[in-house]
């Protein structure tokens, strides 16, 4: 069995960053400091790090589009918004280890050339935010924020923005609204990708709490060691978020690939009470379900999506053989009805008429034409 990488056990001991830096915490900053920006972001690009927060876009691809950018004023965002059924990673990430997301940001600023770095937080998160302040005061008071860090050219401000704890306000351009001062509404894209139209119309880099913590080990460990985890493309480690029906709940960190059987049954222990399991939810409720024959399929972005399913952000919710299936879908439907914007009709619409729909059934006044209709509202929204 593999040792967690960010969740080591001796990482989560305590935040402090006399602690961090025995581990060897901003080693892999300074290692970024005596190369040039391109050439951090090319130690990325050859770990083949992909985004942790949905659909696995390569990390570097994002990071290169920013820094190539002429603009001389250049912005990054830590979206530590997370408030998707499922998913609780984040929060332990904020609370055990700081340090190792704020080295994280620092070096994606420094590789991106963003001047200042927002570590948006979700505002009901009032222990980790109280832990990311500690963080960044000590990390302020050691030189690894501010001017010249570590006697470099490189300057960074860190300000920590409290959202407001809605799901709709992690879409990484309605966070973007959040720190101008306005409320959360996603933006058109195009044009509006935060790339090239951030903050205050400045390139930004927006990138998850997750993703951010693995770029000290890829620089501190070398981009050979991390490509060395993991199948072709889908390297490194993954946090999944595994809850519902399971006898062991709780955050697991496995190398990409694992099995999603291996996930649920040696880790997980099972379906509670030896039950058999009706369903997986493998991202998080924005993705669909795996049945029990779908339980061998490798947990990595590539074999995911070939299912028509993903990892999404790491939200295992396993489904026993005696929780009503609709009742659990009713109960995601409403979420996503009330986190809706609002701004598109066919997710306004949509989610509200599936509300309708699975209450009909739930309430057994259900006919086989809502399956029917059900579906293709479904269709509607995915295609939006």
């Amino acid at each position: 069995m593999m040792k967690p990488i960010l969740l080591d056990s001796d990482l989560l001991a305590t935040p402090d960053l006399a602690h961090y830096r025995r581990l060897g915490g901003y080693e892999g900053l300074k290692r970024a400091l005596g190369l040039k920006p391109e050439e951090v972001v090319e130690e990325v690009s050859k770990a083949h790090l992909r985004g942790r927060g949905g659909s696995g876009f390569p990390t570097a691809v994002k990071w290169e589009l920013v820094q190539q950018n002429r603009e001389p004023i250049k912005f990054l965002v830590c979206n530590a918004n997370e408030d998707e059924p499922g998913t609780f990673k984040d929060r332990v990430l904020l609370t055990k280890t700081p340090h190792q997301l704020l080295e994280g940001v620092i070096i994606a600023a420094y590789a991106v050339g963003a001047q200042t770095a927002y570590l948006y937080i979700n505002g009901r998160f009032e222990e980790e935010i109280r832990s990311v302040e500690r963080a960044v005061a000590e990390a302020r008071g050691e030189g690894f924020i501010g001017p010249q860090i570590l006697g470099s050219a490189f300057d960074l401000h860190a300000e920590i923005v409290r959202s407001p704890g809605v799901y709709i306000a992690g879409e990484e351009t309605a966070c973007l609204e959040v720190i101008e001062g306005k409320n959360p509404i996603p933006r058109q894209k195009p044009p509006y990708y935060p790339a090239t139209h951030g903050l205050w119309g400045k390139p930004t880099l927006v990138n998850n709490v997750e993703t951010l913590c693995n770029v000290p080990h890829i620089l501190r460990r070398g981009s050979a060691w991390y490509a060395g985890i993991g199948p072709r493309e889908n390297h490194g480690t993954r946090i999944f978020c595994l809850s519902g029906d399971i006898e062991r709940s709780g955050l697991y960190e496995l190398p990409m690939g694992t099995p999603l059987r291996t996930l649920i049954v040696r880790y997980g222990g099972g379906v509670k009470n030896g039950g058999r399991l009706k369903a997986v939810f493998p991202g998080g409720p924005s993705f669909g379900l795996l049945k029990e024959e779908g339980l061998d399929i490798s947990l990595d972005f590539d074999s995911m999506k070939a299912v028509g399913s993903g990892l999404g952000t790491g939200g295992m919710v396993v489904i026993g053989e005696r929780t009503c299936l609709v009742g659990k879908v009713l109960e995601f439907a409403r979420f996503f009805q009330q986190g809706s914007c609002g701004q598109c009709p066919p997710c306004k619409l949509g989610t509200l008429s599936l509300v309708e729909i699975l209450e009909r059934i739930e309430g057994g006044r259900g006919e086989a034409a809502d399956l029917d209709l059900a579906l293709q509202i479904g269709r509607m929204i995915a295609r939006k």
